[in-house]
């Protein structure tokens, strides 16, 4: 007998890593078959409207990355940036030397630097033109539009005219939005939102904003 307790032991042991093993099994098969079905309802093909809002770090930073996956894909794509036009952006210095871009800056920097809002509107004016032509090129897979929530609320561009935009874009075209404060108009029209929240900020707590990460 007590040669046979360790054995018997071994095989309970055995047995709840069997019964582990095959409920782990059990929970992947369930979500699977949810992830198939997901794939099997989304068949509709079109490009899609991406707004990336809230008060965190990353909305500008995310929106580039998805452009390098556009240009990774062999597609052309267009950035326009309405408010960091002046400053050295380190994702738009690599971006620019990338085939198939096509980049365009707003000259004012940033609006409560300028303090000056008919040298807003008119810088606006002079790059909104270029923003909407991308809009209307069927060569640019994706468009993205930097701190663009800024401009309607600085009521430098209105709702009506930036919806209109994007209503008569090509079918196939993806555009992505950047910037705190998006109206409830705009994640009304959006295809996908993400709020980003922020729960601490190094530069609330006094540490200087450095080059490679905030910029």
């Amino acid at each position: 007998m007590s040669e046979s307790t360790p054995h018997t032991g071994e095989q309970n042991e055995q047995t709840q890593e069997d019964r582990a093993a095959e409920r782990h099994k059990e929970k992947m098969a369930r979500h699977k078959a949810k992830v198939d079905a997901a794939i099997a309802r989304a068949q509709e093909e079109r490009g899609v409207v991406i707004v990336l809002t809230g008060t965190g770090k990353g909305k500008s930073s995310s929106g580039f990355g998805t452009v390098i996956r556009t240009l990774g894909h062999g597609y052309k794509a267009g950035i326009v940036q309405f408010i960091k036009g002046t400053w050295d952006c380190g994702e738009a210095t690599i971006l620019k030397q990338l085939d198939g871009l096509e980049h365009e800056v707003m000259g004012s920097g940033f609006t409560w630097e300028t303090q000056d809002r008919e040298r807003d509107q008119r810088a606006f004016d002079a790059v909104w033109p270029k923003a909407k032509a991308m809009l209307q090129n069927p060569e640019l897979r994706t468009v993205m539009f930097d701190e663009i929530t800024y401009m309607l609320a600085y009521k430098l561009l209105d709702w009506d005219t930036l919806k209109d935009a994007l209503d008569n874009r090509p079918k196939d075209q993806n555009v992505i939005l950047t910037g705190r404060g998006a109206p409830s108009a705009l994640r009304e029209y959006a295809d996908t939102v993400t709020d980003m929240k922020m729960e601490k900020h190094a530069f609330k707590a006094g540490v200087k904003a450095q080059a490679g990460i905030e910029w």
